[in-house]
């Protein structure tokens, strides 16, 4: 379960490249209820959305020729030059190298071994975000063709514990692995590694966040009518809840989930 006592290797952030900020703004804003404010001249765009005053993502201009609009989920670090270090003793790329947010805290962005793409956020006066379940990051999750070769990957790079369990009759998935912080056990788990027919992962692999809402169906239609895209059907998955896979008008993939009553 994801919680703001942020511990290494949980997730402690999370942001969104855009080509239009402004129309990113307005649509994540009429979905779930936030408010975009930049940082500021300095900050070159970027900004945070909150909502009730406490902050659950962030947003910046894509700044790479040919990059693509998509959310980046930023895991916890005490060390970023020795978690890229660790990326690529374990055959990921250091896409580049940490760097320093004002007095904020460090970053540092990787690609893994079967090409998804993750940051790491080392905090300093920011410790991460103020919110996360309802209106906010609920649960991360990696699309891959290869869950045993992630899984040696990441557990290298964060020492994470996994936990093969069980899907669903009519999930996509082939194989499922629960992801918690070392020692945390299945309470603390904060994503999962999904393997998906490499049919199916026409983007290539790639981590996307679970934002909680109170009615899929209802955010479904509200995102729909602001011009996203459906990948997956608002659909009840026995063991997590009602969920759907879409893309924003960019193409930023995302899902939303009303968890199921425990």
């Amino acid at each position: 379960m994801l919680t703001t006592d942020f511990v290494p290797g949980a997730p402690n952030w999370i942001d969104l490249g855009s080509r239009d900020t402004t129309a990113a703004a307005a649509f994540y804003s009429s979905l779930f209820g936030w408010e975009f404010t930049p940082a500021g001249p300095e900050a070159g765009g970027y900004g945070t959305f909150e909502r009730d005053g406490k902050t659950v993502a962030a947003m910046g201009p894509l700044v790479d020729d040919g990059a693509s609009p998509a959310w980046t989920i930023y895991f916890h670090t005490a060390d970023a030059d020795a978690t890229s270090d660790a990326v690529e003793e374990a055959g990921g790329l250091v896409r580049f190298p940490a760097m320093k947010m004002f007095d904020q805290g460090r970053i540092a962005g990787y690609t893994d071994p079967s090409g998804a793409e993750f940051a790491v956020w080392e905090p300093n006066a920011n410790k991460g975000l103020d919110h996360v379940g309802l209106w906010g990051l609920y649960w991360t999750e990696l699309f891959t063709a290869d869950a045993e070769r992630a899984k040696e990957f990441y557990g290298a790079v964060f020492s994470w514990d996994h936990q093969d369990t069980p899907l669903p009759e009519n999930a996509p998935a082939d194989k499922r692995s629960l992801l918690s912080p070392s020692g945390g056990g299945q309470d603390g788990a904060h994503g999962d590694i999904m393997q998906l027919p490499p049919q199916i992962l026409v983007h290539g692999s790639y981590w996307q966040p679970y934002f909680q809402v109170d009615d899929v169906d209802v955010i479904v239609a509200k995102a729909t009518a602001g011009g996203a895209t459906v990948v997956m059907p608002p659909t009840d998955m026995q063991g997590i809840g009602r969920l759907s896979l879409m893309r924003d008008p960019e193409g930023a993939a995302f899902t939303v989930v009303t968890p199921q009553a425990s």
